[in-house]
């Protein structure tokens, strides 16, 4: 795991060479092992690098590197897990090695394969540049599902690319222009989907996609294009369905996720895991502690608040399995303290609130740890999230009726306020599992909104969006940018409506929110996430498996808890799955009154000239008084504002 950025340049090689030494010392947090850089003052092409070690902590692993043959220069981040096979493969063929780093072996891969061929036999996590000598062609790549971060674009003519945007911003040149329309997306989503980014001509790699510039042009404006895509696996999928009974679905996923996990776990530094106590974590660290002989180390955040605590289970959990557990309990104070850094750690606006325990978790980990396995993605990949559930059953129980109808609903329910439903709800008598819900005024508010869609794909865009409108909020702005949800997914929703939902939060949510979320809180305290869900042979595996295998009974991740029951007795796994959040509605209007305040002052907004005052006034006005929880769509704002506060843009 590392940080990585470069150039390709029409202008004086000291402003290139002035660039790597300044985005290196940007991106000092993702590598503070080692910083290397490669530049042809012939080309003007230059690679930088900032080394966490993970494999082969000898100089042999340091970056940039060259191949053998001295054809290909490479700088990388992430992890090849199955680099031992492919090593191997190398060795027969006649390669040979001087170190025992995953990077040299990708370099022999390349030349032996070729580039898209080789990357099609990796498994793993990575995003990389490669210079190619001889064709005098830079690629840039990411991989499958997006776990790896990777920002590109141009200053004129000078193409710029990084693990982060503060290496862009290192440039001695750059003058960031604010993309109205991607403020927009973040306004709508809380983040900003790919290939947007919050400045103008600087763009998101998208996930699974190779891109290729040639010989005496970096300033062209090539297309991505794909060598993987979720698109083609779920065809393949339906193509070649899977051919068995329950027991031996079972099986083969647990036995793929032993294997999964089972490369996951080799590092050459101390190795751990993030435990919730939820299904998706506790599977992961089930796998890992029938694998080791040593108890895991696991790792979890616990809070005052009651809603928002998980520590208590995954406690259970840990002791269950053995593992060697460390858990913290927070005071709001701490997690508060969080907040005047997100705008630097996430350097580019971002606004979900899960990103400040995700934080406080990748910190304590790296206490005791260089490297965490997560359980990131099985609830998109296995059908987890609630809204799969209830928004499929809205839409079959209430689709039928009349806009009014639905209108005359949607009424009844806002009459009361969310702390008001919550209070009803407490004084119900025990409720069945489906009932019972943490924070049930703010889903019934939720509800209401989507009541008014009069289309699944409607539905789904609203119980997504934090503001329906968000064009309207920013200056002089006619339009958002396009998002894969605009320019339609490739089959209807009313084909298949839970299915079509999971497939847009793969594309979307999972690289753009949970990944960009964990990647920035890990690298920034320079510690390396692993996320075993996402190896691409599990995310296939999962697309030839039947929807009921999946959902069943009201539940999501049927086959998944399966598997995790043969490790952990369903009594520690099954209660009312929980956000990983902080109760940010109650400290706007308590000790984030202020700050949040300031931020959103009428004046200071009409001055900046960005976002229109007046709708931002009111929904704060609104919060403040206990009518509607809009902590979301504020928060939203205020990631924005603060962000601001720290970046020029023009």
């Amino acid at each position: 795991m590392c940080g990585i950025y470069g150039t390709w340049a029409n202008l004086p090689a000291a402003i290139s060479q002035e660039f790597l030494a300044k985005a290196g010392t940007a991106l000092f947090h993702r590598g503070p092992d080692h910083q290397g850089t490669w530049f042809d003052p012939a080309v003007n092409v230059g690679l930088g690098h900032r080394r966490l070690a993970i494999l082969d902590l000898s100089p042999q692993g340091q970056q940039p590197m060259q191949s053998a043959d001295g054809r290909y220069v490479l700088t990388f981040n992430g992890e090849i897990y199955n680099f031992a096979e492919l090593k191997a493969d190398l060795l027969r063929l006649g390669h040979g090695f001087r170190g025992t780093s995953d990077t040299e072996v990708m370099l022999a891969a390349f030349s032996e394969w070729g580039l898209e061929a080789a990357i099609q036999k990796c498994v793993g996590m990575f995003a990389f540049a490669l210079w190619d000598r001889a064709d005098q062609v830079l690629s840039l790549c990411r991989d499958r599902c997006g776990e790896k971060p990777l920002y590109y674009g141009w200053l004129g003519s000078t193409l710029l690319f990084g693990s982060e945007l503060k290496a862009l911003q290192a440039h001695p040149h750059w003058q960031g222009q604010l993309n109205r329309q991607a403020l927009a997306l973040l306004l709508r989503y809380s983040y900003i989907p790919a290939p947007h980014s919050i400045y103008q001509n600087i763009y998101k790699l998208p996930p699974g996609t190779l891109l290729r510039l040639e010989s005496g042009h970096p300033s062209s404006r090539s297309t991505p294009q794909r060598y993987w895509s979720m698109d083609a696996a779920i065809e393949q999928g339906q193509q070649q369905p899977f051919v068995g009974d329950e027991t031996a679905a079972m099986t083969q996923l647990d036995t793929l996720l032993q294997s999964t996990i089972r490369q996951q776990m080799v590092a050459d530094v101390p190795l751990g895991a993030f435990l919730s106590g939820g299904i998706d974590s506790s599977t992961v660290v089930a796998l890992m502690q029938a694998q080791s002989t040593r108890p895991i180390k696991t790792f979890t955040i616990g809070f005052q608040e009651a809603a928002y605590n998980e520590a208590q289970a995954a406690r259970a959990v840990a002791h269950h399995l053995g593992t060697e557990h460390t858990e913290l309990y927070v005071t709001p104070t701490e997690t508060q303290a969080v907040i005047p850094h997100l705008s630097t750690l996430y350097d580019e606006p971002f606004a979900d609130p899960s990103q400040i325990p995700t934080f406080l978790i990748a910190q304590l980990a790296k206490q005791q740890v260089t490297v965490s396995l997560s359980g990131d993605g099985g609830d998109e990949i296995f059908g987890g999230y609630n809204r799969y559930l209830w928004a499929d059953r809205l839409w079959r129980q209430v689709g039928w009726l009349p806009p009014a109808g639905r209108r005359a609903i949607a009424q009844f329910l806002t009459q009361r306020s969310p702390q008001a439903w919550d209070h009803l709800w407490q004084t119900l008598p025990v409720l069945p599992p489906p009932l019972q819900q943490r924070l049930p005024g703010e889903k019934l508010h939720k509800l209401a909104q989507a009541l008014t869609a009069n289309s699944p794909e409607m539905l789904y865009s609203q119980l997504i969006s934090h503001w329906a409108d968000p064009v309207a909020l920013v200056s002089g702005l006619e339009q958002e940018a396009h998002t894969v949800l605009s320019d339609r997914p490739p089959w209807s929703a009313t084909d298949d409506f839970i299915p079509w939902m999971m497939y847009l939060d793969t594309q979307m949510y999972l690289p753009d929110d949970i990944l960009t979320k964990v990647d920035r809180a890990a690298m920034g305290v320079s510690l390396e996430t692993r996320i075993p869900f996402l190896d691409h042979q599990v995310v296939e595996f999962a697309q030839t498996l039947p929807m009921s295998y999946k959902i069943r009974q009201g539940k999501g991740k049927w086959l998944l808890r399966q598997v995790l029951n043969r490790y952990v007795p369903p009594a520690l796994i099954e209660r009312p799955k929980m956000g990983f959040s902080v109760p940010i509605s109650d400290w706007l209007r308590g000790p984030l009154q202020t700050w949040a305040g300031d931020l959103l002052n009428k004046d200071r907004l009409q001055s900046q000239g960005i976002l229109n005052a007046e709708p931002v006034h009111q929904a704060w006005l609104t919060h403040l008084s206990g009518a509607q929880n809009l902590q979301y769509p504020l928060w939203n704002v205020l990631c924005f504002q603060a962000w601001l506060d720290t970046y020029d843009v023009s």
